[in-house]
């Protein structure tokens, strides 16, 4: 195999949202037993923005279409976004994370938070660049790595045995500073966990950027739905170098906007230079019309938010619970966004088989925990943004294939 062959190798979208179909099925008959549980399909695989489970943000349409109908000026607008929605988003997230925030110059509206995770590894990895990365984590932070050419150099997080913090091996971060590390990336809240890194972790996080004088890349996309007596530490609201610290969030999962692909990312103005660089030859800029959607972005109806968390957290709990009187499995509650990360008990078949077999059998749609991790050989992600009577449904159907097929 090529080079370039290996490089896009590592870059499968099996396991990716509406990807599932293009999986191999051969072989699939002979591990299928019992007969097929009947209920509702569930792809636990993203969330479900339908008026049955989670409705997109008041005003969003209305929005849109008055983006539409400016035309050109909203079409067309500078490649790192509108200058007045930048400074628009700019004061709410400023309020929001504790630390000021220009606009005009630190900010890069992008299209989905996805390229902007991809425009800021790009814009501080290059070839043979050492990168932390904890496991697991978002599945896309060590692909997009590799695929710059960057050195992937992993760091644990033991969620399952912890309960006072996320579970983040400080030793293990720093001695990767020691050896060469430059750029560390992490989601909070953790995807596919849900668990929120304790004050004084990110405190620590902080210092040990400042000693190393390294890059911090924060995934916070979730950071707005938290759950009942989680306070969250905002890492650019720390001691660190402003300087060396981009955090993304975007108007996506939380408000049901994931088909307006939009995201942001805010930072140093040298790093969303170098953004906007590379954004004007990837994708140009975000959609025009759909940029206009960020006006309702952190402007929600009075208590809008409150109630959406309100409906994650009776979903969570549930499930939740439902995994937990499995004998033999695992999981931890969490504290934040609308990911279950459970541990399966000890299974007659392989993980990817288990993952086919529910599709086949249950009609429920998980991801592998390897996506995130290569060690998570025995967990599954459930994204439960869900209509809550669907999924306790299809929840009480993957216990039910547990217990047939575990050993």
């Amino acid at each position: 195999m090529s080079s370039i062959e290996e490089k896009f190798a590592k870059l499968t979208t099996d396991h990716a949202p509406g990807q599932e179909v293009r999986q191999h099925e051969g072989g699939l008959e002979s591990l299928l037993r019992g007969d097929n549980l009947s209920g509702t399909p569930v792809d636990f695989s993203h969330g479900d923005v339908n008026t049955s489970a989670f409705a997109p943000t008041p005003g969003s349409l209305d929005e849109f279409i008055k983006g539409v109908e400016r035309g050109g000026e909203q079409a067309y607008t500078e490649y790192r976004g509108g200058a007045e929605l930048r400074e628009r988003v700019a004061v709410h997230l400023a309020a929001f994370t504790g630390r000021p925030l220009s606009g005009a110059n630190e900010l890069i509206i992008t299209p989905g938070t996805q390229s902007a995770l991809f425009l800021a590894i790009a814009a501080t990895v290059t070839a043979g660049d050492k990168v932390a990365i904890v496991r697991p984590d978002y599945f896309a932070n060590r692909k997009l790595v590799e695929f710059s050419g960057g050195e992937v150099v992993p760091v644990r997080l033991d969620y399952l045995d912890h309960t006072a913090r996320a579970g983040l091996d400080l030793n293990q971060l720093e001695e990767a500073f020691k050896a060469g590390v430059r750029t560390f990336l992490f989601s909070n809240p953790n995807n596919p966990a849900g668990v929120i890194y304790s004050k004084d972790e990110i405190e620590q996080i902080a210092a040990l950027a400042n000693r190393y004088g390294a890059t911090v890349i924060v995934d916070q996309l979730y950071s707005r739905l938290l759950y009942t007596g989680v306070t969250y530490t905002h890492l650019r609201a720390t001691e660190i170098n402003a300087d060396n610290v981009v955090t993304i969030m975007g108007p996506s999962k939380t408000e049901s906007l994931s088909g307006y692909r939009l995201g942001v990312a805010f930072g140093p103005k040298r790093l969303v230079d170098r953004m906007e660089k590379l954004q004007a030859i990837v994708s140009l800029r975000a959609p025009g019309y759909c940029q206009a959607i960020l006006r309702t972005w952190f402007e929600e109806p009075k208590g809008w938010m409150q109630e959406r968390i309100a409906q994650h957290q009776a979903i969570r709990d549930d499930l939740f619970g439902l995994f937990c009187s499995v004998d033999g499995m695992a999981a931890r509650l969490p504290e934040a966004g609308s990911y279950l990360f459970p541990r399966l008990p000890a299974m007659s078949v392989s993980l990817h088989d288990f993952v086919r077999i529910l599709r086949h059998q249950a009609g429920v749609t998980v991801t592998p925990g390897t996506e995130f991790s290569p060690h998570a050989t025995d967990s599954i992600r459930l994204n439960f943004s869900q209509n809550h009577a669907a999924a306790v449904q299809a929840v009480e159907r993957i216990a039910q294939l547990i217990n047939r097929y575990r050993a």
